[in-house]
């Protein structure tokens, strides 16, 4: 790949920058593609002297995506969205894979997620698998890969219970049952990067070495932020009551959609790709605390539940 140019689609993004830096350290030229380029200029100090583009594309408008993609070696789409999910994860990915296949890309690589499934009572689910579909008919050979949720120090995942957990004695847990399997996004920007030369035609997922189920999880981050605040699980009927009447305002505590989601585990069921690719998975406890300190009581200075009580019994 060394020289070839990638064009990636929301490379500003979270996902995007670690992506971006593992092509890079390829000797990959890349392309950022998204709608407002001076999001990526972050990325350009990671790459040498002209090794990264940067692009205005919007992935709803075919124009602009084929502006995107042309004379690209190969092509990666990270675009997601919780708002306009039919246009984004479906259209969206249509545009990509259709342009991508008649630019003449030896390679495309699409991010989905577990979860993504015709018959999915979330629109989510629904508009991933419809974009699945699309990818697949105008570019049969791409490669889809399939994450589960998505950790890292800029996540939207780990970092957002961190943040109630070091605010609230009391933290109610939605679909506190439910079953994860978190992926560290270095390892999801490994798989990507081996994708674009790997066995075509695949759908893979990936998921981290632990299941843990949502309950278990913010005890986990509770332990690994010194806080032991008292968790109390959300009936399902009062979280629906709270989605419904709450779920359209900005910032909410949970969507319609996000409810019904937790309705499933997000955990591998089918072939797991980071196995595939020779990827040995990140455990949460290897990198998450190097940012978790974050939300100690005294930062870095401060102890984990664990330590705390270990200083006492001594």
């Amino acid at each position: 790949m060394q020289g070839k140019l990638v064009t990636i689609f929301g490379g500003s993004g979270f996902l995007g920058r670690y992506v971006a830096q593992e092509l890079l350290a390829m000797g990959v030229r890349i392309r950022v593609a998204c709608r407002n380029p001076s999001n990526a200029i972050y990325i350009k100090p990671l790459g040498n002297l002209g090794q990264v583009q940067l692009v205005a594309a919007d992935v709803r408008k075919p124009g602009s995506v084929k502006r995107a993609v042309a004379d690209a070696d190969a092509v990666v789409n990270l675009v997601g969205s919780f708002a306009d999910m039919d246009a984004i994860q479906n259209i969206g990915a249509r545009n990509i894979a259709k342009a991508a296949a008649e630019q003449g890309a030896a390679a495309l690589v699409h991010i989905s997620a577990i979860g993504a499934d015709p018959e999915s009572i979330a629109e989510y689910g629904k508009s991933k698998a419809a974009g699945e579909a699309a990818v697949r008919e105008h570019f049969p050979t791409a490669t889809i890969l399939r994450p589960s949720i998505v950790f890292g120090r800029e996540d939207q995942f780990l970092n957002r219970f961190a943040g109630l957990i070091r605010m609230l004695p009391v933290v109610p847990v939605i679909g506190g049952a439910t079953r994860f399997q978190p992926v560290f996004v270095g390892d999801v920007a490994k798989a990507v990067a081996a994708a674009l030369t790997g066995t075509k035609g695949q759908t893979l997922e990936l998921g981290g070495p632990e299941i843990l189920s949502m309950l278990d999880l913010n005890r986990w981050i509770a332990k690994a932020i010194g806080r032991d605040p008292l968790f109390i699980e959300v009936p399902d009927m009062a979280a629906e009551l709270l989605a419904k009447t709450t779920g359209w305002l900005p910032g909410a505590p949970i969507t319609m959609d996000q409810f019904r989601m937790l309705g499933n585990d997000n955990v591998v069921t089918g072939t797991d790709g980071l196995a595939a690719y020779g990827i040995v998975p990140t455990p949460m406890d290897v990198v998450a605390h190097d940012w978790l300190t974050l939300y100690r009581k005294h930062g870095r200075f401060g102890t984990t539940s664990t330590e705390a009580a270990a200083d006492v019994q001594a």
